[in-house]
């Protein structure tokens, strides 16, 4: 495969750019219409708008129509972490019909609105974040999920009671489990005491 041009998008990009108001989260520290209006610009740009709440029925319905009315061949949504959404999203084009992953996520919520005061400046780095989304996007290539067997098995490094404890509670879940210790025996510094405190249990 051939170095990707990293000059700009690749031709023929049609994205669609949607800026998340997460309530008052986003909206209340970045001037959301500002940067709507700034991705519009954008090269490779062909929709940008902006909703109440993204991940909403209405707002994925949003993007699952412009996908087929505008003919977007990439996604962009600024909104919360990717950890929260990026598959709701994912989800959304896949219904309509673009591969999942030809969307792209970026995190205006906890790394811009949630940490800076200042408006401006605020509203400036989320426009930066945005464009680089988009940069992102425009290299993109469709993948295709597969599915393989694996051997439900867990390696349990050090048999002192932290390890044997790790070793017991993988294979009661029906996990095959390896429980590899240097020293002769198991039980590690427990293993060395006499009697334990309160019951005087015997420590071995």
């Amino acid at each position: 495969m051939q170095p990707t041009d990293r000059s700009g998008p690749q031709p023929g990009i049609r994205a669609g750019v949607y800026i998340c108001h997460c309530g008052t989260n986003i909206a209340g520290t970045i001037d959301v219409e500002e940067v709507t209006k700034f991705a519009a610009g954008l090269e490779g740009v062909a929709k940008a708008k902006n909703y109440t709440y993204m991940c909403s029925d209405p707002g994925q319905a949003l993007i699952k129509e412009d996908i087929q009315k505008e003919n977007l061949n990439r996604v962009i949504v600024a909104s919360c972490s990717p950890i929260m959404h990026e598959t709701t999203f994912r989800g959304a084009c896949a219904e309509a019909g673009l591969n999942p992953f030809l969307f792209q996520m970026t995190n205006i919520r906890e790394h811009v609105a949630w940490v800076t005061e200042n408006k401006k400046m605020a509203t400036e780095k989320a426009k930066s974040l945005v464009a680089a989304a988009v940069f992102r996007a425009g290299l993109q290539e469709p993948l295709e999920s597969r599915r393989v067997s694996l051997e439900q098995a867990a390696l349990v490094v050090g048999g002192g009671i932290a390890g044997i404890e790790a070793a017991l509670r993988l294979a009661d879940s029906g996990k095959h489990v390896f429980l590899v210790e240097r020293e002769p025996s198991i039980g590690g510094h427990m293993a060395q005491l006499y009697k334990t405190f309160p019951t005087l249990d015997c420590a071995a």
